[in-house]
């Protein structure tokens, strides 16, 4: 049987084997009586706290919770349970010596004596600080993420339970601007007026803590910044605040752009310690999350409510943020005004320069429209070149003054591609209240008055009048008809003969487009091409004119029919179309047909707008071996200098020429002229509008060798045409008959 002297020694020993082994382990461990007292520590838990054993031997473990009441609390309670025989694990904030706080896990596990009594109790220590900031911290700030918090909101929580963690620290979140200007995002524990005071700062070389953190796009630490040369510009504002040190770090963006700045300010000379590490570690890796969601945001709303290109509010933000300065004029009776800009020849430069270069033309127009508002006043862009201003509280008389500024500014030239480019712009006016009283009413009567000023004079502006919109509904009622005319059979096409003036011989034809109305009954040209125009149906139109044209001659062809030639009239929008050579070809080709016996005709207006894209077309079209005629030629404004750069075939002297020359010198004068240029240039001239001898007459004794004219005959279908040519040609040969006879 062993003394009591023996077992005591053996107790010894078993306790001293206990400790050395407790002691090699890492975790942190220590041993609470069954009076709620520690009787042991390891060295494991001595690194960890930082404490000596003989400070903490004999008291109770929740000096450690020391300065949490609420944790405190719960950490008597779990001790309670101990005594009691239960087991327990929890995640526990615990204050080392030196008032640093660590998160830890505490396992706790009761020994009990042979009668079934807790006589200790065995805790372990882990320190999972990292891993349970983030947690912790995650936990709340996704949170507020997925209820949709505001950025600010989130931000103001995220400093918060870092503070309370932390409370010997104030934490600081500002956003870095692409111009590099500081902005404060969340501060709860700074200053209102020191926040204010940061509101608008550059970053920079020697800007605090954070603007030379967010300039240099790496952590600063300032631990006494009374005497540290990068705060010498804002000593006083932290001396005001009690703040002693700041360490900023930068928090970078997805594209790695430094976004915002993350600091912690100190009321003391200090650095951070390994759970500021950890905090500011977690911090900036939410911070980053809750500014991408924010961009997010900010890029969903961009999308769905401002224009891509020029970043101005799109046809349904722009409608409803007019529609609420509708109401508060409507409340003040006060005046408002909307105008509809359209950007004159825009497709042109498109065509001209690329649609990258329309693109830069666009922005460069959208921000001299804004830069000519006042801050009541709303820009948005429709689509394409279409933009619409709504002015509060400006009357007609203001709108005008207005305008004359605006014209001014959008007609400067602008530097796009390398190339000072001119755009001029049509504005259509409507007025609150008696135009509209709603903001869709108000943008269709700007709309009308738009369009015709463009009618009028590109480059214009008009005020709506009620009988536009009695116009504008006729040309829509007009527009829907031609529509339904180019799918049926609503047009057709006339031919005029072109002929020898000397001889009476038939050179060629010239195909008419007609439209005859079920209930309006013939459209004039005048009237339907220029809709065509308008509406985008010109290509439609011209390729409809290209094929019955083609297909028509060569049924006279096969017919027997000699018809030498046939011209069809263009638009200058046509030769837009980079693919137009290629088309025209095409059709010859299906109609068996050689290009020489295609004429293309078209104004001066295609030189008057001239292109690079335009030029190329136009040589395409001669080295198919399709012949251009310049219609109308001389009532354009364009250089004489095109007929030596472009390859023209023939030009056409223009019938208002014609009318008068038999009474006005000056027409004889500028008759003669045309043809001079032609003959100077190899150039066939063509005198459209004869309808008398003695035009005719004037004109072979001008030098013009082909006329057309009612003189000869009117435009006729081509069954009429077909006849007319047989009777022409049999006339034609009688009277050659006759000659030989009497000769």
């Amino acid at each position: 049987m062993i003394s009591g002297e023996e077992a005591e020694r053996l107790k010894d020993i078993e306790h001293r084997l206990l400790s050395m082994s407790v002691n090699a382990t890492r975790s942190a461990t220590c041993i609470v009586d069954a009076e709620g007292h520690l009787i042991y520590v390891n060295d494991g838990f001595v690194r960890l706290l930082g404490y000596a054993r003989e400070e903490v031997i004999g008291q109770s473990p929740l000096i450690f919770f020391a300065s949490d009441t609420r944790a405190k609390t719960y950490a008597q309670q779990v001790l309670e349970k101990l005594f009691g025989g239960q087991s327990n694990e929890i995640s526990a904030l615990i204050s080392k010596r030196n008032g640093q706080r660590l998160w830890l896990h505490v396992s706790s596990t009761p020994v009990f004596d042979h009668q079934g009594k807790v006589e200790n109790i065995v805790i372990v220590l882990t320190d999972i600080t990292r891993t349970k900031l983030h947690e912790v911290l995650q936990d709340k700030i996704i949170g507020a993420l997925l209820k949709e918090a505001s950025l600010e909101s989130v931000l103001t929580l995220l400093c918060q339970e870092i503070e309370h963690i932390a409370p010997e620290v104030a934490v600081s979140i500002l956003s870095v601007d692409p111009a590099g200007i500081l902005h404060p995002l969340a501060s709860p524990g700074l200053p209102t007026d020191y926040s204010r005071a940061i509101e608008g700062l550059s970053i920079g070389p020697a800007k605090g803590s954070c603007g030379t953190a967010a300039y240099r796009g790496e952590p600063v630490l300032v631990t006494d910044i009374h005497h540290d040369p990068l705060w010498a510009e804002f000593r006083a504002l932290a001396k005001l605040s009690g703040f002693q040190a700041c360490w900023s770090v930068p928090v970078r963006n997805g594209a790695g752009r430094v976004a915002a700045t993350f600091a912690l300010y100190f009321r003391e000379c200090r650095g951070p310690d390994p759970l500021h590490m950890h905090l500011v570690t977690a911090g900036i890796h939410l911070c980053m999350l809750a500014l991408e969601r924010e961009e997010a945001r900010q890029s969903i709303r961009r999308m769905a409510f401002y224009d891509a290109l020029t970043g101005l509010p799109n046809r349904n933000f722009l409608l409803a943020q007019a529609e609420r300065i509708l109401l508060e004029v409507a409340e003040e009776q006060a005046e408002l005004a909307v105008l509809f800009v359209d950007l004159d020849r825009f497709k042109q430069v498109n065509d001209a320069l690329g649609h990258a270069s329309g693109d830069e033309l666009l922005q460069v127009m959208a921000q001299r429209l804004r830069s000519v508002l006042r801050e009541s006043d709303i820009v948005g862009r429709l689509s394409g070149d279409e933009f619409v201003l709504v002015l509060p509280r400006m009357n007609a008389t203001q709108v005008t003054t207005f305008l004359e500024r605006l014209m001014m500014i959008l007609s400067v030239p602008a530097t796009i591609a390398g190339t000072a480019v001119v755009v001029s712009a049509s504005i259509g006016i409507s007025l609150f209240p008696e135009d509209g009283r709603d903001m869709e009413s108000l943008l269709h009567c700007a709309d009308i008055a738009m369009y015709q000023a463009k009618r009028v004079e590109r480059g214009s502006f008009s005020f709506f009048l009620e009988e536009m919109n009695k116009i504008a509904q006729e040309r829509l009622m007009l527009e829907t008809a031609l529509r339904k005319a180019l799918a049926g059979d609503g047009l057709h096409l006339v031919y005029q003969p072109q002929v020898d003036l000397r001889s009476g011989r038939l050179v060629g034809a010239e195909a008419l487009a007609r439209w005859v109305h079920p209930t309006l009954d013939h459209i004039a040209p005048s009237r339907f091409i220029p809709l065509a125009e308008e509406c985008g149906l010109i290509n439609a139109l011209s390729q409809w004119v290209l094929r019955e044209a083609c297909e028509q001659l060569a049924l006279w062809r096969r017919e027997g029919l000699v018809v030498p030639s046939l011209s069809i009239n263009l638009s200058p929008i046509n030769f837009h179309n980079r693919n137009l050579a290629e088309l025209i070809d095409r059709q010859l080709q299906l109609c068996d047909l050689q290009p020489r016996d295609l004429c293309v005709e078209v104004t001066e207006g295609v030189l008057l707008s001239s292109s690079a894209g335009t030029e190329q077309t136009i040589r395409d079209l001669h080295a198919l071996g399709v012949r251009l005629a310049i219609d109308d030629f001389g009532t354009g404004y364009s250089s004489l200098g095109y007929l030596r750069r472009l390859p023209i075939s023939e030009l056409k002297l223009d019938k208002s020429f014609v009318d008068d020359l038999e009474r006005d010198a000056s027409c004889r004068a500028l008759s003669e002229s045309v043809i001079g240029i032609g003959k100077g240039l190899c150039l066939p001239v063509v005198a459209e509008g004869i309808e008398h001898a003695a035009q005719r007459d004037i004109l072979m004794a001008q030098g013009y060798e082909v006329g057309q004219g009612y003189f000869f005959s009117i435009p006729l279908p081509s069954k009429a045409f077909a006849q007319w040519v047989m009777a022409h040609e049999a006339g034609f040969r009688a009277e050659v008959a006759g000659e030989v006879r009497d000769s």
